[in-house]
Formats: structure tokens, C-alpha cells, sequence
């Protein structure tokens, strides 16, 4: 698996601040997506253990709320194989931080062993994801006023909830954004 992007300090993808990382590779191709030269699975370096234990370094410090792993498309079959280990080495090492990924894909489907984007890791890869950002990017819905997301028919979804319920629930962290909207058009100026 290729990384296009390291982002240490980042805000704008998880509650907190957080190190991103983007993978490359994306077969979704998504108009209007806002990182499309991540699509190449070959662009960008090399995830290797040396980047690897560059990024677990980067979420020491106590003022890191946790990884956020974004694309390209971080749910390619071939990125999944690359990352459920990785994930996993998160967990061990990284005591108390938390994993966002964001997908084009649709949680259901990454759970049906039936489709093409479930791999012999999935489950795996998903126990070690705190939340899931889901969904293609539609540019016909896209909404910038929607917190963590682009587009309206993206969702925020509580994966261990989810996995123990059976069933897709959403993620909440405060009743302000229960809607997953920044609600701007209640604003009175």
C-alpha cells in the first residue's frame, strides 16, 4: 500500500486534534472528490515500517485525540490488507486514541461476505475502527455545512455499537449535532 499524505495537527477530520493519513488507491472515483490524485494506488511513498512508527510516534502526545484514515480509499481490498495490521498495532501502542476511517463504501456491504469489497480482514480491520465515516461522495448532495462529511448521503456510524447491535448506529457525541448537521440555517445574526 502507497501513502499520498501524512497530516499531523490536523482538525478537520474526527473530533479533536488528530494525525490523517492518506492511502492511495481508489477504484470509486467519486466527481467532484477532493483528493483525486490519491486515486493511483502507486502515487505517494511507500507505507513501510518506517512511516508506519511515524505516524503511531505522532499520536503520543496527550493533545492527539487519534488517527483518522482517509483516502484515495481506505477500504480497497489491497489497502484493507495493508491496514487491518496496522490498525491493529494502533490499538496495542496507542491506548485511548481513536480510529476514524472514511469510506466510499457502504458499511453493509463491507459486512456482506458476498461482495467484492468484504475481504478475509474486514471484520478485523472494522473491530479496530471506532467510527465510520460511510458513503460515496455525491456532489449533487454535497453540503458544507455537515459536520465531518461531505455530502448528505455520507453517514457517521459507532462501528462497535454497530457490530454488537447488528445493525447500522449512528455515532453521536453531543446532542447539538444529532442531526450530523452544523445547523447553520438555524443561525439568527
Amino acid at each position: 500500500m502507497n501513502c499520498a499524505n501524512v497530516k499531523y495537527c490536523d482538525i478537520a477530520n474526527g473530533t479533536g486534534v488528530r494525525t490523517s493519513l492518506f492511502v492511495s488507491g481508489c477504484t470509486h472515483r467519486c466527481p467532484g472528490c477532493f483528493n483525486e490524485v490519491a486515486w493511483d494506488f502507486s502515487y505517494g511513498d511507500a507505507f513501510d515500517e518506517a512511516l508506519q512508527q511515524e505516524v503511531l510516534d505522532s499520536l503520543a502526545p496527550s493533545y492527539i485525540a487519534g488517527l483518522s484514515v482517509l483516502g484515495g480509499e481506505p477500504m480497497e481490498p489491497s489497502n484493507q490488507r495493508a491496514l487491518a495490521p496496522f490498525l491493529e498495532r494502533v490499538r496495542a501502542e496507542c491506548p485511548g486514541k481513536d480510529v476514524w476511517v472514511y469510506t466510499g463504501d457502504v458499511l453493509d456491504e463491507l459486512l456482506d461476505p458476498s461482495s467484492p469489497r468484504h475481504t478475509e480482514v474486514t471484520e478485523r480491520l472494522l473491530r479496530s475502527v471506532d467510527v465510520l465515516v460511510d458513503g460515496p461522495f455525491v456532489h449533487e448532495l454535497k453540503d458544507i455545512t455537515l459536520r465531518f462529511r461531505g455530502s448528505q448521503n455520507q453517514r457517521i456510524i459507532d462501528v462497535s455499537r454497530s457490530l454488537e447491535a447488528g445493525r447500522t448506529v449512528l455515532w453521536e457525541d453531543d446532542p447539538v449535532f444529532a442531526q450530523h448537521s452544523m445547523g447553520c440555517q438555524e443561525l439568527h445574526l
